[in-house]
């Protein structure tokens, strides 16, 4: 998508291909995000989903190709470079730092703290932003809790505040990697919920561009504006997750039995 001035706008990815070796994990992969928008990055395993994903995160150079933030091209920068740019991201099984309290967790990754000594700095860190923070993921009673004590589904929530942190308040690009893995039925669907919220951006707040990987279709439907689907290293479908679910191919190699449930569930 180009804005007014004819620049691209958001994550725009063109033609991604990835080689291990002889084996070519992705393969003319093309696809964008905006921001406002939550796209949900779904596949078999062996799809390519976790090779592309950390082709545009940075854990991996792409073979062919091109990943573009805001116009500029990623393929070559860091992912400490990616963050300072707006792009964070977390993890299948939640990054934090347990010897911290949730509070610090969060004031580390703040704007203004040194980087070289932060256990120096952290009780000098204004609390206010970091609060703020924890407020929109539901932690604030927490605040002064040590973080290994919390249950594992609020470890992700502080995680997510970690990241958004780390985005400085910019309209950014934030990567979840199976943001809903290891969580309960219920707790997948607040946890979502909260993704959506923030994509979407409350009153005076950023939007941010959402792209997540997922196995649990009950954490892709009514929480995806798109779901883009690989298959052996190609984009094989794309659209709402009514279009997907009627993808033939998608149904019959794919979703199955499991993904109608899942819909059904959704729409009961």
């Amino acid at each position: 998508m180009a804005d007014s001035q004819g620049l691209l706008r958001g994550l725009v990815v063109r033609d991604l291909a990835k080689h291990f070796g002889g084996v070519q994990a992705v393969r003319g992969v093309d696809f964008s995000v905006q921001p406002g928008e939550c796209v949900a990055l779904i596949g078999p395993n062996g799809a390519g989903k976790s090779t592309t994903f950390a082709c545009i995160a940075g854990q991996h150079v792409p073979s062919g190709g091109q990943v573009l933030w805001q116009g500029e091209s990623l393929n070559a920068l860091t992912s400490a470079q990616r963050l300072r740019r707006g792009i964070a991201r977390t993890f299948q099984v939640a990054q934090i730092f347990e010897s911290l309290t949730v509070l610090q967790n969060v004031q580390l990754l703040l704007p203004g703290t040194d980087v070289l000594s932060p256990l120096q700095v952290l009780d000098s860190q204004p609390r206010g932003a970091a609060l703020a923070l924890l407020a929109r993921v539901g932690l604030q009673e927490q605040a002064e809790l040590d973080s290994q004590r919390l249950p594992y589904g609020a470890k992700k929530r502080l995680e997510l505040a970690m990241a958004l942190a780390g985005l400085k308040g910019t309209s950014g690009l934030l990567l979840l990697d199976e943001p809903a893995a290891g969580l309960a039925p219920s707790e997948r669907a607040a946890l979502m919920q909260l993704v959506r919220t923030l994509t979407h951006g409350a009153a005076g707040q950023a939007r941010l561009a959402v792209l997540y990987t997922e196995h649990n279709m009950d954490a892709v439907f009514g929480v995806a504006d798109r779901v883009l689907v690989l298959m052996e290293g190609r984009l094989v479908a794309s659209g709402t997750a009514n279009d997907v679910a009627a993808n033939e191919m998608v149904r019959t190699h794919y979703l199955g039995r499991a993904f109608r449930h899942a819909r059904e569930a959704n729409h009961a």
